[in-house]
């Protein structure tokens, strides 16, 4: 099996997906009483911003974009460290969902608009419920590729190094947007944070074992 994966890496992704998209969907069907209603109080000092949606729909075409601009420009090593450490956060974050069911209640009663921005929340508050939130894979994720920027050797290039602030740019707005559209609480986006650090920490550790080299690093 990991033979497999290693030779073929799109393939991988693309399993991956369907597996939690399959997943995810499964679980706003079937979960819909959170046991645990998620609030803090900085989240009431924190404004409405309909114009977070920018941000937040960035992610679902910022991942892909990493993930294949790796593959292509940088070592092996660095594309698997990254959809590895991608990967098991999620699946963490689902398993979190099945066991301790989360939700909020800080959106608003009603978007006020007819521009593009405030139509684009509205979609985006009737296809995705207050459920499944913590912690916050729109953060775990964020974070996730700007540690994968910082690491990965491709970035060093002078014609690339101007993607690792765009990045931290970019995953900053992210982490904001999730808070700015009332997707999240603050608590979610410490957790989800610190999901991906110390997925990170827990890679570095098999780095330095020789666990993550025994992975094919070409096809």
């Amino acid at each position: 099996m990991r033979s497999w994966i290693a030779r073929h890496p799109v393939s991988f992704m693309a399993l991956y997906t369907v597996f939690y998209l399959t997943a995810f969907h499964w679980l706003e069907v079937n979960i819909t009483v959170p046991a645990i209603w998620v609030h803090c109080q900085l989240d009431d000092v924190i404004p409405f911003c309909k114009y977070a949606i920018v941000p937040y729909f960035a992610w679902f075409a910022w991942i892909p974009f990493t993930l294949f601009y790796l593959l292509r420009h940088g070592e092996r090593s660095d594309f698997w460290r990254v959809c590895l450490c991608l990967f098991t956060g999620m699946t963490i974050a689902l398993s979190c969902y099945v066991l301790l069911p989360t939700g909020l209640a800080l959106r608003p009663c009603r978007v006020y608009g007819s521009d593009i921005f405030a139509r684009l929340v509205r979609m985006l508050y009737a296809v995705d419920t207050a459920r499944n939130v913590c912690p916050s894979i729109h953060v775990f994720n964020s974070v996730t590729l700007m540690i994968g920027y910082r690491r990965s050797r491709c970035f060093d290039e002078p014609g690339r190094r101007w993607m690792r602030p765009a990045a931290n740019v970019l995953g900053a707005a992210i982490i904001l947007s999730t808070m700015l559209l009332k997707q999240h609480s603050c608590i979610d986006v410490v957790l989800g944070a610190a999901l991906a650090f110390a997925l990170d920490a827990a890679a570095s550790s098999l780095e330095r074992s020789g666990e993550m080299r025994r992975i094919p690093q070409r096809l």
